[in-house]
């Protein structure tokens, strides 16, 4: 790069022509300050060629020019461009812009320097984040119009420079970046030369053989629009239609895209031309009229009917209406016609279908929305000094931010360091003690911005926290660290409960399930869960919890010492109800040995030997035997209470009850083998079928074995929830 400033002859020729043609969107002030900041400039030896060798000076102009003719950007958008230089090589400040030019020119500048320093970050300028950034990120609309015509100036001038790696990065970000924003923004002209240019400085070859191909000026190829058309536009006011028509040669950047997309030569493209017939329909007549054209069009010339796309009859789900077919023209070629009225034309092109979306090019829809309205406005050929009114919605919404190597990740706005810690990994979540903001140390509860570079701060002694979840803001973050904390739960879970067994086992104690159950409810606990988490967290006393269940244990098995005599006013039977049996002798009594009585063993309950039960006298005179906690029981002592016979077992448990064991649990290996294993232990239990399916890490399934009687039962379901992942047994 060449330092020192020197003003050529051409240059300085056309400096002056540019200027003196700006020069009338400025004002006599204007035009003095810009005058005396150049000349001192100059004078110091502040103003260097870039990295082609191109004059700054005569660059910015040119840059203005294409804002003003082809943008219709004004007085505060000349000055920035103009003064950009300056403020970013440090010879002018954006304050000394403000007190001379004005608060417009400065604020533009702001947004450009702004801009610059996301390009410092090196980041993938190919994603749509990076864009959605850019946007966001310069605040003022007529900042990306700047950068965009800047770029197809740059374009312009670099097509005979020797370095091809300069040039070839600059081609590379405007096909990735600038040519997607100039499309967006409904500047076609631009946005096309931007491809057509990146197509010819990335791909030569490619360029030049669909160029020599076409075989065609551009005054050709519109002489034979020009041809297409005027027999159309005959017919079809013969017909009676108001209409105009828009006759175009696709880009050569869009003829390659298609050949790639299409896997065929350029002889295999069909449409190299496009023509589009917009009709001045009335809304009750428009399909009539559109088909009418169709008709029209393909009476003339002939269609193809694989390419006829009908998105009249049944428009997009984006809300585009039109009618696509592809015809043979004059000289045996092929072009693509689209029909469709006034009003369809302004949905596709500003409304919900915006030409953009359709093309496939995706971006949010908050941008979009925004998009729409400043491309309503350069279409309209609205005053854009008055751009400040289009403010980006999306920081509202959403947050971009860099990686320490580059890439850009978007987070909801209020997201933190620890959402951030989260979408790395979530071990690095798990273990994010803190991070660094632009290279300074800051709390996992900072808020993050769009723009910043963080890094994360990981320590092994971390532990995710329940108000971890009142930090984060993004879904992944949230459900990353439920799914932290349910694991460290169960994991805390099974220690205290090793634990409490193991103390369980040194005091000689036998641990019943259903005596620690009911302890567990007696101390308020409705997640079993929670009683060993407090007993992890230490929050329970251990011996203390040891004393409670014993007695508990005892009380529930009679093994309390003799109560204090009472009188005869005050004494109660524990079980009232076995010794009313007793006392009545009109009581069922079922042995396997009875005879002369029709009963059944009801299969809603399905009893066994040792169940409390109670018969239920059938209307035919045979007695079903129920479960006294039979779900049913509640509605027939209702209903049917008399009859309602009491009944008791007699006599040895027989083999011959069939029960039905649901199980549930976390899947593993050898589960299946280690719960039938259980049963073939024991000889008086017999296994008659097993059903398990699993489903994400859980199993649950049913065991129906044959067994003597509720001992046995009891006995056989305190074994299998002793087996390792099995979490409940209930019997069905």
């Amino acid at each position: 790069m060449q330092t020192g400033y020197i003003f050529t002859k051409p240059e300085k020729e056309l400096s002056l022509l540019y200027f003196n043609e700006l020069k009338i969107q400025l004002s006599p002030d204007d035009e003095l300050h810009l005058r005396t900041l150049l000349r001192r400039a100059v004078a110091e030896d502040r103003i260097e060629r870039n990295v082609f060798g191109l004059n700054p000076v005569l660059l910015a102009l040119q840059t203005a020019r294409i804002a003003v003719n082809e943008i219709g950007l004004k007085r505060d958008s000349i000055l920035a461009i103009l003064l950009y230089d300056g403020v970013l090589n440090g010879y002018n400040s954006i304050e000394t812009v403000e007190v001379e030019f004005g608060e417009g020119t400065a604020k533009i500048i702001r947004g450009l320097v702004r801009v610059q320093n996301l390009y410092k970050k090196n980041p993938v300028v190919e994603s749509e984040n990076f864009r959605n950034l850019l946007l966001s990120f310069a605040e003022d609309m007529r900042v990306i119009l700047i950068m965009i015509a800047d770029r197809v100036n740059l374009m312009r001038q670099i097509r005979n420079t020797s370095d091809t790696d300069s040039q070839h990065k600059v081609a590379e970000e405007a096909s990735y970046l600038y040519a997607p924003l100039a499309h967006k923004l409904g500047l076609y002209q631009l946005k096309s030369e931007l491809e057509d240019l990146s197509l010819k400085y990335l791909e030569h070859d490619a360029y030049y053989m669909i160029k020599d191909k076409l075989n065609e000026t551009k005054s050709a190829r519109e002489a034979y629009i020009s041809q297409f058309i005027e027999p159309v536009k005959q017919r079809l006011e013969s017909a009676g239609l108001r209409f105009h028509i828009k006759g175009r040669t696709k880009s050569i950047h869009s003829i390659w895209q298609k050949m790639k997309k299409q896997r065929c030569n350029f002889e295999g493209i069909y449409d190299l031309f496009a023509i589009r017939i917009i009709i001045d329909s009335p809304e009750e007549k428009e399909k009539m009229q559109c088909w009418q054209a169709y008709s029209i069009v393909t009476d003339m010339y002939q269609p193809n009917p694989k390419r006829l796309r009908d998105w009249l009859s049944v428009p997009k789900s984006n809300g585009y209406e039109s009618l696509h077919i592809t015809v043979l023209g004059p000289e045996a070629k092929w072009v693509e016609v689209q029909i469709r009225t006034e009003r369809m034309d302004e949905v596709a092109e500003h409304g919900l279908a915006a030409h953009w979306r359709y093309k496939g090019i995706k971006a949010e829809d908050g941008i979009d929305n925004w998009l729409a309205n400043i491309r309503a406005a350069l279409e309209a050929g609205d005053n854009l000094e008055v751009m400040d009114q289009f403010k980006l919605d999306l920081y509202e919404k959403e947050i971009y931010v860099f990686t320490p190597k580059g890439d850009l990740l978007k987070f909801p706005k209020g997201a933190t360091v620890l959402d951030f810690a989260y979408h790395i990994h979530s071990q690095v979540g798990n273990l994010c003690v803190g991070g660094k903001i632009n290279g300074k140390n800051v709390s996992f509860k900072t808020e993050l911005r769009s723009g910043d570079t963080v890094e994360i701060v990981t320590s092994t002694t971390q532990r995710p926290r329940r108000e971890w979840l009142s930090l984060v803001k993004s879904a992944r973050a949230k459900a990353k660290i439920k799914l932290a904390l349910k694991e460290s739960q169960a994991r805390e879970g099974a220690y205290a409960k090793e634990m409490l067994e193991r103390r369980f086992k040194n005091r000689k104690i036998e641990l019943d399930d259903a005596a620690l159950s009911q302890l567990i409810r007696k101390m308020g606990f409705k997640e079993a869960s929670d009683f060993y988490k407090q007993i992890a967290d230490e929050k329970l006393d251990l011996n203390t919890l040891i004393d409670e269940y014993q007695k508990l244990y005892d009380k529930l098995h009679n093994l309390n010492q003799p109560k204090e005599t009472q009188g005869a006013d005050t004494f109660e039977y524990e079980n009232p109800e076995e010794e009313l049996i007793k006392q009545n002798d009109d009581v069922l009594v079922i042995d396997q040995n009875l005879h002369g009585v029709d009963f059944t063993l009801a299969r809603c309950c399905h009893p066994i030997y040792g169940d409390p039960i109670f018969g239920f006298v059938g209307i035919g005179g045979g007695i079903k035997i129920h479960r006294n906690n039979c779900p049913n029981a509640p509605e027939l002592r209702r209903r049917f209470g008399y009859r309602i016979v009491k009944a008791r077992w007699s006599g040895k448990g027989a083999s011959h009850y069939s029960i039905t064991l649901r199980i549930i649990g976390n899947d593993d290996i050898g589960i299946v083998s280690n719960i039938t294993s259980i049963i073939s232990n024991d000889e008086r239990i017999v296994m008659r079928s097993i059903n398990i399916d699993s489903n994400d890490g859980l199993f649950s399934g049913n065991l129906v074995v044959f067994l003597e009687d509720v001992s046995k039962l009891n006995g056989l379901i305190k074994k299998l929830k002793g087996v390792k992942g099995v979490k409940q047994v209930i019997r069905v």
